[in-house]
């Protein structure tokens, strides 16, 4: 597993620091007359589910803290916004390559593609395309298992020796065909688009990144080799509380899981790949995805204690202000190991989220089963469609958007839909589990046919859009139980309204207003490595701008 050089910008969310007290900035920019300075980094962090809120209330009441010391001596955009959808998928995905869902393709880590075959297919003639594209644990040789499959003894203590090629620990069988040649499609070759993995990549500079599923391999560019070491040991396998649920349902093991990737960037700093077994040089871009604040945000309860916010949805419950503690931690390990090794003042940090998450008021949240509304839905199509062959509704996806996709893609049948939809009332229940009254299918708006195309900039004949987008009244949550008080995925404020900090050599210090975008962080690492944003295919032409207000 050889490296050249490396580099990598942590993308994930939408909060990038720029930290000079911590030791992050402090540093001269310098001024290299337009020339390349190889010796420069960006570390970028997501902290999946992280508020501009959040950050706002967790400095004032940890004024000594490393977030607050971060956002203090750097560039704090109190206005950022991330992508819509706001699922983690193209919520990274937005961050490294500065394009949208309609660009890139991605709407979701779990779709349909009209224009593929499902996975498992072998006889490629006479089948009319359709399938579904599942880029979660399920590609997994293992799912099960922390490695995805790759048979490591020892686990979960040996997980730093997982492959930094996660591609070789999927699944073939488990991915959608391509009509064309009938074989699978690789989640690197699902992007539309280059990343700044590819533009770093292909400038002989190293790149480094840790997530959460193999699937992220979605990053590595359309020949599979643009990231150097990338860490993807497996959220969604089973923990060692030993019940058969996965790392994410217990913050306690959510935490642990974060701290083996926390533990891979440390060694990154420190010179080495992620396993901290061979010496390759720190990346030009690198990083990691935090799940234990998003994780708190979501559980109503574990480890004894209440998830979520208080009554205000300003105030962290016990769960997340220990987890919001959790991660303020580990960033200080990270901020304290750059200064130790003198990168502190080559290293810009870059601190964001994939998404936020909804609703933050208890008393917002109507939790409503999509199952029988989706049923629902079918049955009156079929009634109306007695010739129809197959149910209207082909794939759904709903956790606090409803995203659908259907066999039957006709204007009419769109409408069909949105109508039913709009129409459709009945009863979910409250953050306390008592029957709670939803109405128009607990949505606010509905984009249908053509319309659901242009509401994400795609093309109308593109076999990857949503059919059907429905836009989540503020609080509905997409879930048969009484598992989640929030949820992410959608279009509200709290779903897309992330920190964004950027700190250290490459920023200014100070409090800015701007409205922004975490599409924006492609460009801005790109500018902060002394390369070409406009490498990137998202930026040509297309209005996406580095981030203002930066010291280079």
């Amino acid at each position: 597993m050889s490296r050249k050089n490396m580099r990598l910008a942590a993308a994930a969310g939408a909060v990038a620091v720029a930290a000079t007290a911590t030791g992050i900035a402090g540093a001269d920019p310098g001024n290299n007359n337009g020339q390349k300075n190889d010796s420069d980094h960006v570390l970028l962090i997501s902290v999946d589910g992280l508020h501009q809120s959040d950050l706002a209330w967790y400095v004032a009441n940890n004024p000594k803290s490393t977030l607050a010391d971060l956002a203090g001596n750097g560039a704090q955009y109190t206005h950022a916004h991330t992508t819509n959808p706001s699922d983690s998928f193209p919520g990274m995905i937005a961050q490294f390559t500065g394009a949208t869902a309609g660009r890139t393709g991605v709407y979701y880590d779990d779709t349909w593609n009209h224009n593929v075959f499902p996975a498992g297919t072998t006889d490629c003639s006479g089948t009319a395309p359709g399938g579904e594209v599942s880029m979660t644990e399920s590609m997994d040789i293992d799912q099960n298992a922390l490695d995805a499959g790759q048979g490591l003894a020892g686990l979960p203590g040996s997980i730093l020796q997982m492959t930094g090629k996660p591609a070789a620990v999927l699944n073939p069988a488990a991915m959608p065909v391509d009509p064309a040649t009938c074989k699978p499609i690789y989640p690197s070759q699902e992007l539309a688009v280059n990343s700044v993995f590819d533009v770093l990549h292909q400038a002989g500079r190293l790149t480094a990144w840790s997530d959460k599923h193999a699937a992220y391999s979605i990053l590595e560019g359309r020949n599979g080799d643009a990231i150097d070491d990338l860490f993807t040991p497996e959220i969604n396998s089973l923990s060692p509380k030993g019940d058969g649920s996965d790392w994410t349902k217990d913050e306690k093991y959510t935490q642990q899981y974060d701290g083996y990737k926390v533990q891979a960037v440390l060694n990154e700093i420190d010179g080495k790949d992620h396993s901290g077994t061979k010496q390759v040089g720190e990346p030009a871009v690198f990083g990691m995805n935090f799940q234990s604040v998003s994780v708190a945000q979501k559980l109503p309860t574990s480890d004894s204690m209440t998830g979520g916010y208080q009554a205000d949805g300003v105030t962290p419950g016990p769960l997340l202000k220990g987890a919001l503690d959790s991660v303020d931690a580990q960033l200080g390990k990270l901020v304290a190991e750059l200064k130790a090794k003198g990168e502190d003042k080559n290293t810009t940090i870059i601190v964001s989220a994939k998404h936020g998450q909804s609703p933050t008021k208890p008393s917002d949240l109507t939790r409503i089963d999509d199952g029988p509304i989706i049923d629902g839905l079918n049955k009156a199509w079929a009634a109306a469609h007695p010739e129809a062959t197959a149910p209207l509704v082909a794939f759904s996806v709903d956790d606090d958007a409803m995203l659908l996709w259907f066999n039957d893609r006709s204007q009419a049948a769109a409408d069909f839909a949105k109508q039913w939809l709009l129409a459709n009332n009945g009863t979910g229940n409250d953050i306390a589990g008592a029957a709670k009254p939803y109405t128009k299918s607990g949505l606010t708006e509905i984009h249908a046919g053509a319309d659901a195309a242009a509401y994400f900039g795609a093309p109308a004949d593109d076999g990857k859009h949503p059919d059907l987008v429905g836009v989540a009244q503020v609080g509905t949550v997409f879930t048969g139980g009484h598992g989640k008080i929030a949820e992410h995925g959608g279009a509200n404020p709290a779903d897309r309204d992330v920190a964004l900090v950027i700190a250290g050599p490459g920023a200014k210090k100070g409090v800015f207003n701007d409205d922004v975008q975490t599409t924006q962080i492609a460009p801005t690492i790109l500018k902060l490595l002394d390369e070409n944003p406009q490498k990137l295919d998202a930026a040509k032409g297309n209005g996406v701008n580095v981030l203002p207000n930066l010291a280079k």
